[in-house]
């Protein structure tokens, strides 16, 4: 048996006449930019996360730029954020001017640790951008309490948790914007690139709308410097085929997630910590990660035996090359470095199945029983 890290083949073979058609239904109107499409999926996210405004946008990475720039951070401005998240993270936070700070993570959900917020605040900190990593929501109540407090703006990136919660709250509800991002491997993919700022807050919003168009407001005019981002008319027809589904998806995949702890904790509990969904959050699990000490030789001997896994992520952001310059050096975040040296993703999509997953906890109890 191989089990891929993910397989979308089964998703489309289900959705392919109503995918089809929504297609063609683009191409017969010839309305491929900013059409009808992008408005109904900008209108039903924004719905989903409790929030008046969608802006749809070419990118998840876009989306963080965007909400940035809208929110008025740029150059001289400190963004605190997470090091243990993907590149986009702290890469759009320069590419808006400022400057990234980094905190260390909480080790038990892989998420920012809002004890550790304020320590890093500074007459210069404008902005939190907490990373709901893997599917878990960070603390946005502690967060947006902390914010207040200092008169922060709280950009969440939640580029892999859509529908995620923290009590009653769902992603967006507690930050001045959130980012999306419907890249295919996402609990919300498209077929190509795509991503979404939404909003409750009317200003940032409107400043969104301007920048992904070249800052263009009326058009020609610009007051602005914006950049080309809109989500494509082709790839919101398919994300709103595929919404309708969204949260059965997420069901599957707790449903998986659930099965993969119970044998891991019955086969090798002793070798590995299995990801923890903690009290009071509805976790999405965009990623199933688990924790060991032995991580590179366990992903090598998988992979010799027919399952795919992945490092989300194998280097954090403090001590990746481009980011010298801001001076941090290894130790300085321990918990996101004992992350970055032990996270292993094992397989996880809505369609898994449970011969897959048996087969791939197998395979971890062959590794550590030495067979």
């Amino acid at each position: 048996m191989k089990v891929p890290m993910l397989d979308l083949s089964e998703q489309y073979a289900s959705l392919k006449t109503e995918v089809l058609e929504a297609l063609d239904g683009v191409m017969s109107s010839s309305v491929f930019i900013l059409g009808s499409n992008v408005k109904k999926l900008e209108a039903d996210i924004a719905e989903y996360s409790h929030v008046a405004h969608g802006i749809g946008c070419g990118n998840g990475s876009d989306a963080i730029h965007i909400a940035l720039q809208a929110a008025g951070i740029g150059a001289g401005d400190e963004v605190i954020t997470t090091p243990f998240t993907f590149f986009a993270t702290g890469g759009a936070i320069v590419r808006a001017g400022a400057t990234p700070v980094y905190c260390d993570i909480d080790p038990v959900s892989f998420n920012i640790d809002p004890a550790e917020i304020e320590k890093h605040i500074t007459d210069k900190t404008k902005a939190i951008i907490p990373v709901h990593l893997y599917g878990q929501m960070a603390d946005m109540v502690s967060i947006r309490k902390i914010a207040d407090k200092h008169n922060l703006i709280v950009i969440e990136d939640a580029a892999q948790a859509i529908g995620a919660k923290q009590g009653d709250f769902t992603v967006g509800e507690l930050g001045d914007a959130a980012t999306y991002s419907f890249f295919p491997t996402k609990n919300l993919g498209a077929y190509g690139d795509g991503g979404m700022v939404v909003t409750n807050n009317a200003d940032i919003a409107e400043k969104s709308r301007v920048i992904r168009v070249h800052g263009s407001k009326p058009k020609y005019y610009h007051a602005v410097l914006g950049y080309n981002s809109r989500l494509d008319e082709l790839q919101a027809a398919v994300l709103n085929v595929k919404f309708p589904h969204l949260d059965t998806w997420s069901e599957q995949r707790r449903a998986h997630a659930d099965f993969y702890t119970q044998l891991l904790n019955e086969k090798v509990g002793e070798y590995i910590k299995t990801p923890v969904k903690v009290e009071g959050f509805h976790h999405v699990f965009h990623q199933y990660t688990i924790l060991t000490e032995r991580r590179d030789e366990l992903q090598a001997y998988l992979k010799e035996n027919g399952v795919d896994t992945m490092i989300y992520y194998p280097l954090p952001l403090h001590i990746q090359p481009v980011f010298e310059s801001l001076g941090y050096k290894l130790g300085d975040f321990p918990n996101a470095e004992k992350a970055a040296n032990e996270a292993l993703s094992l397989p996880m999509f809505p369609e898994l199945k449970e011969e897959q997953q048996q087969f791939v906890v197998e395979k971890i109890a062959a590794f550590f029983s030495g067979k």
